[in-house]
C-alpha cells in the first residue's frame, strides 16, 4: 500500500502565491506519475497539472503559466507553485500518483486533500 500525505493549503488573496507539498510513503518500488487535482463546491474533479517520472508535466489551461508543478524524487515528494492565484482557484486540492508497489502490484492513490482559499 501507499498513502499520501498533502501539506502548504490555507488562505490567500487574490494575486497571492502559495506552495502545496505531497509526500509518498509505503511499499512503494516506482512512481511513475505524480500529480494535482482540485475540486471546487458543486463541481466535478479535475485535472490542474501532472507530471511523468521522465520529467514532462502537463497542465490544465487554465492554470498554464501561473503553476509550476516539480518533483524530488529522493522525496518521492510533488510540489505544486501556484503563483497569481485567482478567486476561480479555490478548492480541494488532492495529490495523486500512479505507482508501482514491491509487490509488482500497480496501484493510483490519493492524498486526503488540502483546502486553498482565495480571498478578494
Amino acid at each position: 500500500q501507499a498513502q499520501l500525505v498533502e501539506s502548504g493549503g490555507g488562505l490567500v488573496q487574490a494575486g497571492g502565491s502559495l506552495r502545496l507539498s505531497c509526500t509518498a510513503s509505503g511499499s512503494i518500488s516506482r512512481i511513475n506519475d505524480m500529480g494535482w487535482y482540485r475540486q471546487a463546491p458543486g463541481k466535478q474533479r479535475e485535472l490542474v497539472a501532472i507530471i511523468l517520472s521522465g520529467g514532462v508535466a502537463n497542465y490544465a489551461q487554465s492554470v498554464k503559466g501561473r503553476f509550476t508543478i516539480s518533483t524530488d524524487n529522493a522525496k518521492k515528494t510533488v510540489y505544486l507553485q501556484m503563483n497569481s492565484l485567482k478567486l476561480e482557484d479555490t478548492a480541494v486540492y488532492y495529490c495523486n500518483a500512479g505507482v508501482i508497489l514491491e509487490t509488482g502490484a500497480t496501484g493510483r492513490y490519493w492524498g486526503q486533500g488540502t483546502q486553498v482559499t482565495v480571498s478578494s
